[in-house]
Protein backbone atom coordinates (compact mmCIF):
# COMPACT_ATOMS: atom_id res chain seq x y z
CA UNK A 1 0.00 0.00 0.00
CA UNK A 2 1.04 3.55 1.17
CA UNK A 3 3.34 2.75 2.97
CA UNK A 4 4.51 -0.16 1.09
CA UNK A 5 5.84 2.00 -2.70
CA UNK A 6 7.61 4.26 0.06
CA UNK A 7 9.27 1.41 1.97
CA UNK A 8 10.38 0.07 -1.32
CA UNK A 9 12.05 3.08 -2.88
CA UNK A 10 13.77 3.83 0.07
CA UNK A 11 15.37 0.63 0.83
CA UNK A 12 16.15 -0.21 -2.91
CA UNK A 13 17.57 3.25 -3.83
CA UNK A 14 19.28 2.81 -0.28
CA UNK A 15 21.32 -0.91 -1.84
CA UNK A 16 18.91 -3.22 -0.47
CA UNK A 17 18.56 -4.90 -3.58
CA UNK A 18 17.07 -8.51 -2.55
CA UNK A 19 13.81 -8.02 -0.55
CA UNK A 20 10.60 -10.31 -0.62
CA UNK A 21 7.56 -8.58 -0.97
CA UNK A 22 3.72 -9.91 0.06
CA UNK A 23 0.47 -8.00 -0.12
CA UNK A 24 -3.15 -9.94 -0.41
CA UNK A 25 -4.23 -6.58 -2.11
CA UNK A 26 -5.01 -5.81 -5.32
CA UNK A 27 -4.48 -1.97 -7.03
CA UNK A 28 -8.02 0.17 -6.83
CA UNK A 29 -8.84 3.68 -8.38
CA UNK A 30 -8.72 5.23 -5.27
CA UNK A 31 -5.20 4.10 -4.31
CA UNK A 32 -3.42 6.17 -7.66
CA UNK A 33 -3.29 9.37 -5.56
CA UNK A 34 -0.44 7.99 -3.05
CA UNK A 35 0.56 4.74 -4.17
CA UNK A 36 3.40 5.96 -6.51
CA UNK A 37 4.21 2.84 -8.08
CA UNK A 38 0.91 1.91 -9.91
CA UNK A 39 -0.71 3.19 -12.72
CA UNK A 40 -3.76 3.00 -13.93
CA UNK A 41 -4.08 0.37 -16.27
CA UNK A 42 -2.57 -1.70 -13.30
CA UNK A 43 -6.38 -0.99 -11.81
CA UNK A 44 -7.12 -4.81 -10.93
CA UNK A 45 -3.90 -6.56 -10.92
CA UNK A 46 -1.78 -7.58 -7.83
CA UNK A 47 0.13 -4.62 -5.30
CA UNK A 48 3.00 -6.72 -4.92
CA UNK A 49 3.63 -8.35 -8.56
CA UNK A 50 3.03 -4.65 -10.16
CA UNK A 51 5.43 -2.97 -7.52
CA UNK A 52 7.76 -5.82 -7.59
CA UNK A 53 8.03 -5.00 -11.57
CA UNK A 54 8.85 -1.17 -11.14
CA UNK A 55 11.36 -1.21 -8.81
CA UNK A 56 12.84 -4.05 -10.75
CA UNK A 57 12.76 -2.14 -13.89
CA UNK A 58 13.72 1.11 -11.90
CA UNK A 59 16.33 0.22 -9.93
CA UNK A 60 19.74 -1.41 -11.50
CA UNK A 61 20.45 -4.61 -9.31
CA UNK A 62 17.15 -4.65 -7.63
CA UNK A 63 15.45 -8.26 -7.32
CA UNK A 64 12.37 -7.64 -5.11
CA UNK A 65 10.43 -11.11 -5.70
CA UNK A 66 6.52 -10.70 -5.10
CA UNK A 67 3.92 -12.89 -3.05
CA UNK A 68 0.53 -12.49 -3.76
CA UNK A 69 -0.60 -13.64 -0.84
CA UNK A 70 -1.80 -13.06 3.07
CA UNK A 71 0.85 -13.00 5.37
CA UNK A 72 -0.66 -15.87 7.04
CA UNK A 73 -0.17 -17.95 3.56
CA UNK A 74 3.68 -18.45 4.40
CA UNK A 75 4.72 -20.93 7.16
CA UNK A 76 7.45 -20.12 9.22
CA UNK A 77 10.55 -21.67 7.06
CA UNK A 78 9.10 -18.92 4.80
CA UNK A 79 10.49 -16.09 7.16
CA UNK A 80 13.14 -17.63 8.52
CA UNK A 81 15.43 -17.40 5.60
CA UNK A 82 15.71 -13.32 6.26
CA UNK A 83 17.36 -10.96 7.84
CA UNK A 84 15.29 -8.56 8.62
CA UNK A 85 11.11 -8.16 8.61
CA UNK A 86 9.71 -4.78 8.10
CA UNK A 87 5.95 -4.75 8.78
CA UNK A 88 4.02 -1.89 6.76
CA UNK A 89 0.45 -3.81 7.55
CA UNK A 90 -2.65 -1.71 8.09
CA UNK A 91 -4.18 -3.76 11.07
CA UNK A 92 -3.25 -4.81 14.81
CA UNK A 93 -4.89 -8.58 14.06
CA UNK A 94 -1.78 -8.76 11.51
CA UNK A 95 0.57 -7.47 13.35
CA UNK A 96 -0.52 -9.64 16.31
CA UNK A 97 -0.25 -12.56 13.89
CA UNK A 98 3.76 -11.75 12.40
CA UNK A 99 4.86 -10.68 16.42
CA UNK A 100 3.47 -14.05 17.77
CA UNK A 101 4.79 -16.12 14.55
CA UNK A 102 8.79 -14.62 15.06
CA UNK A 103 8.35 -14.73 18.94
CA UNK A 104 7.91 -18.33 18.55
CA UNK A 105 11.26 -18.48 16.38
CA UNK A 106 13.34 -17.87 19.61
CA UNK A 107 15.35 -20.47 21.01
CA UNK A 108 17.83 -20.53 24.14
CA UNK A 109 21.14 -22.39 25.19
CA UNK A 110 21.44 -24.24 28.51
CA UNK A 111 22.05 -20.68 30.78
CA UNK A 112 19.04 -19.36 29.49
CA UNK A 113 20.64 -16.89 26.78
CA UNK A 114 18.86 -16.29 23.42
CA UNK A 115 20.45 -17.98 20.48
CA UNK A 116 20.73 -14.98 18.35
CA UNK A 117 20.06 -16.59 15.03
CA UNK A 118 16.51 -17.55 16.01
CA UNK A 119 16.29 -13.33 17.06
CA UNK A 120 14.98 -12.07 13.78
CA UNK A 121 14.29 -8.35 13.95
CA UNK A 122 11.42 -6.92 13.06
CA UNK A 123 11.04 -3.00 11.89
CA UNK A 124 6.84 -2.02 12.53
CA UNK A 125 6.08 1.43 10.74
CA UNK A 126 2.34 2.06 10.46
CA UNK A 127 0.44 5.54 9.47
CA UNK A 128 -3.10 6.76 10.84
CA UNK A 129 -3.85 9.81 9.09
CA UNK A 130 -1.49 12.10 10.26
CA UNK A 131 0.10 9.76 12.77
CA UNK A 132 2.45 7.44 12.56
CA UNK A 133 5.22 5.27 14.60
CA UNK A 134 7.99 3.04 13.68
CA UNK A 135 8.99 0.36 16.51
CA UNK A 136 12.06 -1.57 16.43
CA UNK A 137 11.23 -5.29 18.33
CA UNK A 138 14.13 -7.29 19.03
CA UNK A 139 12.45 -10.71 19.98
CA UNK A 140 13.20 -11.56 24.11
CA UNK A 141 14.87 -8.17 24.39
CA UNK A 142 12.56 -5.73 23.62
CA UNK A 143 8.98 -5.53 24.58
CA UNK A 144 6.96 -7.63 21.78
CA UNK A 145 3.95 -5.97 19.78
CA UNK A 146 1.73 -8.26 22.39
CA UNK A 147 3.29 -6.64 25.31
CA UNK A 148 2.14 -2.92 24.33
CA UNK A 149 -0.37 -3.50 22.77
CA UNK A 150 -2.90 -1.96 25.75
CA UNK A 151 -1.39 1.38 24.24
CA UNK A 152 -3.44 1.05 21.39
CA UNK A 153 -6.90 1.85 22.33
CA UNK A 154 -9.71 -0.23 21.75
CA UNK A 155 -12.25 -0.27 18.58
CA UNK A 156 -15.53 1.98 18.93
CA UNK A 157 -18.41 -0.01 18.93
CA UNK A 158 -21.67 1.36 18.05
CA UNK A 159 -24.75 0.28 20.10
CA UNK A 160 -26.72 -2.77 19.14
CA UNK A 161 -30.01 -1.10 19.24
CA UNK A 162 -28.92 1.61 17.10
CA UNK A 163 -27.82 -1.05 14.26
CA UNK A 164 -30.80 -3.20 14.93
CA UNK A 165 -33.77 -0.30 15.08
CA UNK A 166 -33.10 3.51 14.04
CA UNK A 167 -29.14 3.42 11.84
CA UNK A 168 -28.72 6.95 11.27
CA UNK A 169 -25.53 6.79 9.35
CA UNK A 170 -24.01 4.61 6.38
CA UNK A 171 -21.95 3.20 9.00
CA UNK A 172 -24.64 2.01 11.34
CA UNK A 173 -26.01 0.21 8.36
CA UNK A 174 -22.56 -1.50 7.64
CA UNK A 175 -21.77 -2.61 11.15
CA UNK A 176 -25.21 -3.97 11.26
CA UNK A 177 -24.46 -5.79 8.40
CA UNK A 178 -21.41 -7.15 9.99
CA UNK A 179 -22.39 -7.86 13.55
CA UNK A 180 -25.99 -9.07 13.23
CA UNK A 181 -26.89 -9.67 9.46
CA UNK A 182 -23.60 -11.53 8.54
CA UNK A 183 -24.79 -14.14 11.24
CA UNK A 184 -28.85 -14.84 10.47
CA UNK A 185 -27.84 -14.88 6.85
CA UNK A 186 -24.88 -17.10 6.70
CA UNK A 187 -24.11 -16.16 2.83
CA UNK A 188 -21.05 -18.35 2.49
CA UNK A 189 -22.59 -21.10 5.17
CA UNK A 190 -20.89 -22.03 8.52
CA UNK A 191 -17.95 -19.43 8.32
CA UNK A 192 -16.41 -16.51 9.99
CA UNK A 193 -16.80 -13.24 7.84
CA UNK A 194 -13.02 -12.63 6.66
CA UNK A 195 -12.80 -8.94 5.49
CA UNK A 196 -10.12 -9.45 3.27
CA UNK A 197 -11.82 -11.90 1.37
CA UNK A 198 -13.89 -10.07 -2.07
CA UNK A 199 -17.10 -12.24 -1.74
CA UNK A 200 -17.46 -11.64 2.03
CA UNK A 201 -16.87 -8.23 1.12
CA UNK A 202 -19.27 -7.80 -2.19
CA UNK A 203 -22.16 -9.70 0.28
CA UNK A 204 -21.49 -6.84 3.19
CA UNK A 205 -21.63 -4.03 0.74
CA UNK A 206 -24.68 -5.16 -1.50
CA UNK A 207 -26.45 -6.30 2.14
CA UNK A 208 -25.46 -2.39 3.91
CA UNK A 209 -26.57 -0.79 0.31
CA UNK A 210 -29.71 -2.37 0.83
CA UNK A 211 -30.11 -1.35 4.52
CA UNK A 212 -28.95 2.13 3.89
CA UNK A 213 -32.18 2.52 0.69
CA UNK A 214 -34.28 1.42 3.28
CA UNK A 215 -33.41 4.00 5.75
CA UNK A 216 -32.92 6.84 3.09
CA UNK A 217 -29.02 7.50 3.76
CA UNK A 218 -26.65 7.91 1.30
CA UNK A 219 -23.25 6.99 1.36
CA UNK A 220 -22.51 3.19 1.07
CA UNK A 221 -19.79 2.26 -1.20
CA UNK A 222 -18.00 -0.98 -1.73
CA UNK A 223 -14.56 1.59 -0.40
CA UNK A 224 -16.71 2.84 2.33
CA UNK A 225 -17.61 -0.74 3.72
CA UNK A 226 -14.27 -1.74 3.68
CA UNK A 227 -12.73 1.20 5.86
CA UNK A 228 -15.70 0.50 8.27
CA UNK A 229 -15.11 -3.32 8.53
CA UNK A 230 -11.71 -3.25 8.41
CA UNK A 231 -11.76 -0.02 10.79
CA UNK A 232 -9.28 1.92 7.86
CA UNK A 233 -8.22 5.41 8.41
CA UNK A 234 -7.45 7.58 5.55
CA UNK A 235 -4.07 7.83 4.50
CA UNK A 236 -2.25 10.66 3.79
CA UNK A 237 0.75 10.38 1.44
CA UNK A 238 3.41 12.72 3.72
CA UNK A 239 2.32 10.77 7.33
CA UNK A 240 3.56 6.90 4.92
CA UNK A 241 6.85 9.15 3.62
CA UNK A 242 7.86 10.49 6.84
CA UNK A 243 7.45 7.35 8.36
CA UNK A 244 8.75 5.27 5.78
CA UNK A 245 11.87 7.21 5.60
CA UNK A 246 12.41 6.63 9.57
CA UNK A 247 11.86 2.76 9.01
CA UNK A 248 14.68 2.90 6.37
CA UNK A 249 16.89 4.79 8.46
CA UNK A 250 16.24 1.71 11.03
CA UNK A 251 16.95 -0.90 8.59
CA UNK A 252 20.40 0.58 7.53
CA UNK A 253 21.67 0.75 10.89
CA UNK A 254 20.81 -2.49 11.46
CA UNK A 255 22.37 -3.76 8.49
CA UNK A 256 25.31 -1.91 8.53
CA UNK A 257 26.18 -1.42 11.83
CA UNK A 258 27.48 2.36 11.34
CA UNK A 259 25.44 3.29 13.76
CA UNK A 260 23.15 2.33 17.06
CA UNK A 261 19.37 1.91 15.83
CA UNK A 262 16.45 2.38 17.71
CA UNK A 263 17.14 0.15 21.47
CA UNK A 264 16.68 1.41 25.02
CA UNK A 265 19.95 1.85 25.60
CA UNK A 266 19.92 4.51 23.01
CA UNK A 267 16.59 6.40 24.54
CA UNK A 268 13.96 4.33 22.98
CA UNK A 269 12.79 1.56 20.92
CA UNK A 270 9.72 3.25 19.98
CA UNK A 271 9.21 6.49 17.64
CA UNK A 272 6.52 8.40 17.47
CA UNK A 273 5.16 10.94 15.41
CA UNK A 274 2.29 13.46 15.57
CA UNK A 275 1.12 15.65 12.77
CA UNK A 276 -1.87 16.67 13.55
CA UNK A 277 -0.93 19.66 16.13
CA UNK A 278 2.30 20.92 14.66
CA UNK A 279 5.11 18.52 14.18
CA UNK A 280 5.69 16.09 17.10
CA UNK A 281 8.20 13.79 17.67
CA UNK A 282 8.80 11.05 20.57
CA UNK A 283 11.67 7.91 21.36
CA UNK A 284 10.85 6.23 23.88
CA UNK A 285 10.75 2.51 25.74
CA UNK A 286 8.50 0.14 27.07
CA UNK A 287 8.94 -2.35 29.73
CA UNK A 288 8.34 -6.21 28.57
CA UNK A 289 5.29 -7.53 29.98
CA UNK A 290 6.72 -10.56 32.42
CA UNK A 291 3.12 -12.42 31.77
CA UNK A 292 3.31 -11.99 27.96
CA UNK A 293 1.66 -14.64 26.68
CA UNK A 294 3.61 -14.09 23.29
CA UNK A 295 7.51 -13.60 24.14
CA UNK A 296 7.18 -15.05 27.57
CA UNK A 297 5.11 -17.93 26.12
CA UNK A 298 3.48 -17.81 29.48
CA UNK A 299 0.35 -19.27 30.18
CA UNK A 300 -2.93 -17.31 30.70
CA UNK A 301 -4.67 -18.02 34.55
CA UNK A 302 -8.70 -17.84 33.88
CA UNK A 303 -11.30 -18.64 36.59
CA UNK A 304 -13.98 -20.58 35.37
CA UNK A 305 -16.79 -22.13 37.75
CA UNK A 306 -16.89 -26.14 36.82
CA UNK A 307 -21.04 -25.12 36.52
CA UNK A 308 -20.21 -22.73 33.77
CA UNK A 309 -21.26 -24.02 30.17
CA UNK A 310 -18.21 -24.42 27.46
CA UNK A 311 -20.16 -21.59 25.10
CA UNK A 312 -20.03 -18.97 28.62
CA UNK A 313 -16.28 -19.94 29.21
CA UNK A 314 -15.68 -18.77 25.49
CA UNK A 315 -17.45 -15.89 25.97
CA UNK A 316 -15.21 -15.02 29.03
CA UNK A 317 -11.84 -15.60 26.74
CA UNK A 318 -13.48 -12.93 24.34
CA UNK A 319 -14.00 -10.86 26.78
CA UNK A 320 -10.66 -11.06 28.39
CA UNK A 321 -8.23 -8.01 27.86
CA UNK A 322 -4.98 -9.95 27.93
CA UNK A 323 -5.73 -11.96 24.97
CA UNK A 324 -7.67 -10.06 22.29
CA UNK A 325 -8.88 -13.20 21.19
CA UNK A 326 -11.61 -13.64 18.16
CA UNK A 327 -12.93 -17.09 17.91
CA UNK A 328 -11.07 -19.98 19.63
CA UNK A 329 -10.37 -23.43 19.49
CA UNK A 330 -9.61 -25.45 22.78
CA UNK A 331 -8.31 -28.50 23.46
CA UNK A 332 -7.71 -30.36 27.20
CA UNK A 333 -5.27 -32.64 28.10
CA UNK A 334 -6.11 -36.26 27.34
CA UNK A 335 -4.32 -39.75 28.07
CA UNK A 336 -3.25 -39.85 24.30
CA UNK A 337 -2.94 -36.42 23.86
CA UNK A 338 -5.35 -33.83 23.23
CA UNK A 339 -8.86 -34.13 22.93
CA UNK A 340 -10.82 -31.67 20.98
CA UNK A 341 -13.17 -29.16 23.22
CA UNK A 342 -14.19 -27.10 20.62
CA UNK A 343 -12.51 -26.28 17.07
CA UNK A 344 -14.83 -23.48 15.00
CA UNK A 345 -12.26 -23.37 12.37
CA UNK A 346 -12.74 -26.75 10.73
CA UNK A 347 -16.87 -26.99 9.43
CA UNK A 348 -16.32 -30.73 10.18
CA UNK A 349 -14.78 -30.60 13.64
CA UNK A 350 -17.08 -27.80 14.24
CA UNK A 351 -20.34 -29.97 13.68
CA UNK A 352 -18.40 -33.02 15.83
CA UNK A 353 -18.22 -31.10 19.04
CA UNK A 354 -20.85 -28.55 18.73
CA UNK A 355 -22.61 -30.29 21.39
CA UNK A 356 -19.95 -29.39 23.40
CA UNK A 357 -20.75 -26.03 23.78
CA UNK A 358 -23.76 -26.37 26.19
CA UNK A 359 -21.85 -28.98 28.34
CA UNK A 360 -20.38 -27.59 31.73
CA UNK A 361 -16.86 -26.94 31.94
CA UNK A 362 -16.85 -30.12 35.44
CA UNK A 363 -18.34 -32.26 33.01
CA UNK A 364 -15.93 -32.06 29.87
CA UNK A 365 -12.25 -31.62 32.01
CA UNK A 366 -13.87 -34.36 34.46
CA UNK A 367 -10.85 -35.63 36.65
CA UNK A 368 -8.98 -32.87 35.94
CA UNK A 369 -8.24 -29.94 39.06
CA UNK A 370 -6.84 -25.97 39.31
CA UNK A 371 -4.13 -25.67 37.11
CA UNK A 372 -4.83 -28.08 34.00
CA UNK A 373 -3.72 -25.95 30.68
CA UNK A 374 -5.86 -26.13 28.03
CA UNK A 375 -4.62 -24.98 24.43
CA UNK A 376 -6.01 -22.72 22.22
CA UNK A 377 -5.90 -21.49 18.68
CA UNK A 378 -7.40 -18.55 17.37
CA UNK A 379 -6.93 -16.59 14.03
CA UNK A 380 -5.61 -13.89 15.26
CA UNK A 381 -2.24 -15.71 16.72
CA UNK A 382 0.19 -17.73 14.42
CA UNK A 383 1.19 -20.27 17.34
CA UNK A 384 -0.78 -21.77 19.96
CA UNK A 385 -1.23 -20.84 23.80
CA UNK A 386 -1.56 -22.09 26.71
CA UNK A 387 -4.54 -21.39 28.99
CA UNK A 388 -4.30 -22.48 33.26
CA UNK A 389 -8.08 -23.35 34.42
CA UNK A 390 -8.33 -22.10 38.62
CA UNK A 391 -11.51 -23.23 39.14
CA UNK A 392 -13.63 -21.65 41.57
CA UNK A 393 -16.00 -24.34 43.19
Amino acid sequence: GGLGCELLKDLTMMGFLNIDVIDMDTIELTNLNRQFLFRQPDVGSSKAEVAAAFVNKRVPGANVVPHFAKIQDKDGDFYKQFHIIIMGLDSLEARRWMNDLICSFLEYDEDGNIDPSTALTVVDGGTEGLKGHVNVIKPGTTPCFECILPLFPPQVNFPMCTLADVPRTPAHCVEWSKQLEWDRARPFGDVALDCDDADHMQWLFKTSEKRAKEHGIEGVTLKFTQGVAKRIIPAIAATNAVVAAACANEVFKIATGACKEMQIETGGHYMMYVGSEGVYTDTMSHDRDPECTVCHRAAVNVKASRQMLLKDFIGVLKNDARLRIKDPALSAPAPSGLKVLHNPHVSALAKMYAGNLDKTMGELLSGLESGVELTMDDPVLATQKQLSITFTD
